[in-house]
């Protein structure tokens, strides 16, 4: 039943007539259509949805609606009046919104807390920031944003400030304080909340500022001068409407008409199924639409990221694969879709044997979970090169080691979430994505349409990390809207989604590496299987990308590794920030401490007297002939790595139970596809108003593609960062730029957006027939082209445009120049590998086997850093994923599925990050620029398991290295003393 309730909401008085036991984040989502709030777990787990009630903050999730009565609500929506408050301004300027899903959470409580602690110090911050859960940043970010906010506020009243910013701020942050405030985005208008896009058909272009009046608020004159933004720090340009609530992701503009979908599963991780009378079931429960098997879908029900290896039903067709596998569609409207009981569909299971270890799947007598795939083996990675038993037997030291890591979880904030509708005869996906066209591809094949009667528009996406690369819901979505003709609406519950999507692969790894009496490294042996679950996904890669990264970025004369994918019941395994490399990385880098010490080195001078350098060859054969950064990034580490031994040692003279320690690890990491093509393009042109339209399809995903990319084409063509306009990610209107992934859209899309501007350039210097020398202005709609004394005007509004409205367009296509690999894993797989070191500092008790991390130390070669702020946060964020890796994330299916039993980071957990940008310019990246975003995890876990070795004594071989297991390892090492 329900009731009618008063209470205010952001200083105006509001009536909803809904049941008094509604969530509060429901009610000001669905009813008064205030989607700033945002939904992440529905259980106050992940604190995304927290406002403010009389001035506290509670998760809106936990709060029934009824206790608003009379009372106070705020939310994000009302942090700002007529221009961002000071605390908003303060997150843009920092960089502490990264893709923004927890970033109203996140202002909601530091806003209560600046309310009743104006001067708070960092651990007051962390304490009142701690319920809300944040996957991107790594937190440091956002408390340094608190910090400063609070730290200005106080000189603002003319009092000395007690407690000085946290963190370590960018030069660039002062000079942007002021315009930051003064943006506004517009307020949301009621009758365009149901979408932001006008469900899927408008074009999306986005003014780049994402401001009302740009030039009165002054922002414009902060932004670089036109050739001088890549290297600059400019405030995200899609930042306002994530610190505003303004952006709109997955779940927050379904159309009121949708019929909502509710997925059946298999709870088993294999099982065979019928199904009952389905048309009874739809006859008696009034509402539902439709229910949809595999037997209604009109194409070929498979799917996969990589072709040739596509295997995984968008339906299950009799029998499930594993536990959380979709089976059927029911659709209805959203009230009954709410209240319906699955127990009663019709659908029967019968329980079949499974395995969920690669080492069962492969016995002899197993079942295969594919036919063809014997020994259930999906596929196997190979390089070989030189003779490595020889080099291993000649050694003077070898080491041998074995680590087994576990599942991870993505765990981004935002669970999948998306609705389809047809327009006309196409078929019109709006979902959060990490590949748009990757999902136009395999929704058409699913549903059988021609690609172009599919059209994908993303979403902000909430996080993905990987996971969001391979298609979720859009089929499903697609399969109701093109059966029913009306939109259909799907968001994940959070433990629908850790039941169903992919996760890291665990690995199960060994390797032999060995050194001659003056530390050269000789020879290494490496083999790895890896967990793929019960389909492909990005299996092959994983298997593929790991032999040619296991040597990590040292020079290995003799080497062999091999890695395979093998099939199992359980979760599907699929991309995860580095494809592997993370986990044959803590294989590698703890065995380079042990031949360390048997050699009798410092760990830092045995890594560097190995390192990669310009000229050198890797374990494929690839001579690097420039842009090897490495050595630099460990030369810039030597000061921090002898200040933070003393300072260990220096603790450990005066602690018993307390023992301090200090780690070290590199990576290198090929940016792009393995020795395949892959290519992105960019489209770029001027318009008759005097606008520069980008578009761009490289999807942001909180990493700042939108940000970078329109940097390098603003200095390319040669004007201003704020001349341009956007068009992002959309199949219909945007060319593809390929997936967010493999660290390659700053590389492969930011070189196409150079090529695009700098052939647009050269078209419109050809036109006015000028040098390279000319610069280029705009005066409203007319560009003005000088050089020296010569000045030429040209009026674009009276010039002809083209059919995208441009007077003048160039588009461009840059695909990295590979080889493919040849029997024994030898060619050129990447055309630029990133490089990177990190030192972890740590203490351990060794009592309660308990870690305290004190400091990373992170030096990451970016060839050119594009936008520094940017770059620290993708570090920062990097690192934090690791550290959970490391100590806590262990993804067990049936017992961890949502974000109270799964543990990750919270803002108490990443301790002070330093960061380091080192330059080593790359020459095929734009403006030598590198990729960053997966390097940037891969030595974090080593670097901490190496430093609880040093504090310990101990090496943990089964990660996460929880208490339990270190102080396991420890009772073993003291037994056999």
């Amino acid at each position: 039943m329900n009731m009618h309730i008063d209470f205010e909401l952001n200083g105006a008085a509001v009536s909803v007539d809904v049941s008094p036991v509604a969530r509060l984040s429901s009610v000001l989502r669905d009813e008064l259509h205030l989607t700033g709030t945002k939904v992440g777990c529905d259980a106050g787990d992940c604190g995304a949805c927290t406002v403010l009630l009389d001035g506290e903050p509670v998760c809106g999730c936990l709060t029934p609606v009824a206790s608003t009565g009379g009372r106070k609500v705020r939310t994000v929506e009302g942090l700002a009046n007529g221009r961002l408050s000071a605390l908003q301004a303060s997150f843009l300027e920092h960089g502490a919104a990264q893709c923004g899903i927890c970033t109203p959470g996140l202002l909601m409580a530091a806003t209560a807390l600046l309310d009743r602690n104006p001067h708070p110090d960092e651990s007051e911050v962390q304490d009142a920031l701690g319920g809300v859960l944040c996957r991107c940043t790594g937190y440091r970010k956002i408390i340094a944003a608190v910090m400063d906010a609070s730290h200005r506020a106080q000189h603002a009243n003319g009092g000395a400030a007690p407690h000085p910013p946290a963190g370590t701020f960018s030069p660039q942050v002062a000079e942007r304080r002021e315009a930051a405030a003064m943006l506004m985005p517009p307020s949301p208008c009621p009758e365009l909340v149901e979408g932001s896009r006008e469900e899927g058909k408008g074009e999306g272009q986005m003014p780049i500022a994402l401001a009302l009046e740009r030039r009165e608020a002054g922002f414009d004159r902060r932004l670089p001068p036109a050739g001088h933004a890549v290297g600059a720090s400019p405030v995200r340009l899609d930042g306002v409407a994530k610190v505003s609530g303004a952006e709109k992701f997955g779940g927050d503009s379904f159309p009121v008409e949708a019929l909502y979908v509710l997925v059946v599963r298999s709870p088993h991780y294999h099982a065979r199924f019928s199904f009952g009378d389905l048309d009874a079931y739809v006859a008696s429960n009034p509402g539902i639409a439709g229910v949809f098997t595999a037997a209604d879908i009109p194409g070929v029900n498979r799917f996969g990221v990589i072709p040739p290896f596509a295997d995984q039903p968008a339906l299950a067709e009799g029998s499930a694969r594993f536990r959380g596998e979709a089976v059927a569609l029911i659709a209805g409207e959203r009230a009954v879709i709410a209240d319906l009981d699955l127990t009663q569909f019709p659908v029967t299971w019968t329980e079949l044997p499974h395995v969920l270890q690669p080492g069962e799947a492969q016995a002899e007598d197993a079942f295969e979970i594919h036919a063809g795939r014997g020994r259930n083996l999906l596929t196997a990675g190979f390089v070989e090169r030189g003779e490595p038993e020889t080099a291993l037997a000649n050694a003077a030291h070898t080491v041998s080691g074995a680590i087994e890591t576990s599942y991870v979880e993505h765990a981004y904030i935002e669970p999948e979430a998306g609705f389809a509708c047809m327009d006309g005869d196409t078929l019109v996906v709006t979902a959060c994505t990490q590949a748009p066209y990757m999902d136009r591809d395999d929704t058409a094949k699913v549903l059988g349409l021609p690609p172009e009667k599919v059209r994908i528009v993303p979403t902000a996406t909430g996080g993905g990390f990987g996971s969001k690369l391979d298609v979720s819901l859009q089929p499903l979505v697609g399969l109701v809207a093109l059966k029913t003709g009306r939109p259909a609406a799907l968001a994940y519950t959070r433990n629908e989604s850790m039941m169903s999507t992919t996760k890291r692969h665990p690995g199960s790894m060994k390797a032999t590496i060995g050194a001659n009496a003056d530390g050269i490294v000789c020879g290494m042996i490496f083999s790895g299987d890896f967990n793929t679950g019960a389909y492909a996904s990005w299996g092959p890669t994983v298997a593929n990308r790991v032999p040619v990264h296991a040597s990590g970025p040292y020079v290995t004369p003799h080497y062999r590794a091999e890695g395979r994918a093998i099939h199992t019941n359980g979760p599907i395994s699929g991309a995860f920030r580095g494809f592997g490399v993370p986990q044959a990385t803590i294989t590698q880098e703890t065995l380079y401490d042990e031949l360390a010490a048997k050699l009798s080195m410092d760990r830092l001078e045995f890594r560097l007297k190995n390192a990669l350098r310009n000229g050198c060859e890797t374990v494929t054969g690839q001579v690097l002939s420039a842009g090897v950064g490495i050595a630099d990034c460990l030369e810039a580490l030597k000061p921090h790595w002898a200040r933070a031994l003393a300072d260990a040692e220096s603790f450990n003279t005066k602690h018993g139970d307390r023992k301090r320690g200090v780690g070290i690890a590199s990576c290198w990491y090929g940016c792009g596809n393995t020795s395949l093509p892959n290519p992105s393009t960019i489209k770029l042109g001027i318009s008759a108003d005097g606008a520069v339209g980008l578009h761009q399809g490289a999807v942001d995903i909180g990493q700042g593609s939108n940000t970078v990319i329109a940097q390098i084409a603003a200095d390319a063509l040669g004007v201003p960062l704020e001349t341009l306009r956007l068009k992002s990610a959309d199949t219909a209107i945007t060319p593809d730029a390929g997936k967010t992934s493999a660290s390659r859209q700053t590389f492969v899309s930011g070189k196409a957006a150079e090529k695009a501007a700098r052939a647009l350039r050269e078209k419109i210097l050809r036109f006015a027939n000028v040098s390279e020398k000319a610069t280029l202005q705009f005066e409203g709609a007319t560009l003005v082209i000088r050089e020296g004394d010569a000045v030429r005007r040209l009026d674009l509004a009276g010039m002809k445009a083209d059919a995208d409205g441009f007077v003048f367009g160039a588009e461009e296509t840059y695909d990295p120049p590979v080889t493919p690999l040849d029997a024994k894993g030898q060619g050129k797989p990447y055309a630029q590998y990133g490089f990177g070191a990190q030192i972890a500092e740590l203490e351990v008790d060794m009592k309660l086997g308990t870690v305290k991390l004190l400091k990373f130390t992170a030096a990451h070669d970016v060839g050119k850093a594009i936008n520094p702020v940017l770059a620290e946060g993708q570090i920062e964020g990097g690192i934090a994923q690791g550290i959970g890796m490391a100590l806590m994330e262990e993804y067990i299916p049936g017992r961890t599925e949502n974000l109270h039993d799964y543990l990750i980071p919270t803002i108490g957990d990443v301790p002070p990050i330093e960061t380091i940008l080192i330059e080593v310019p790359d020459p095929e990246g734009p403006f030598g620029a590198k990729g960053l975003g997966e390097h940037v995890l891969i030595p974090t876990a080593p670097a901490i398991l190496n430093a609880i070795r040093h504090a310990t004594g101990v090496l943990v071989t089964k990660v996460p290295a929880t208490p339990s297991r270190i102080r396991a390892a420890i009772r073993e090492a003291e037994a056999h003393r």
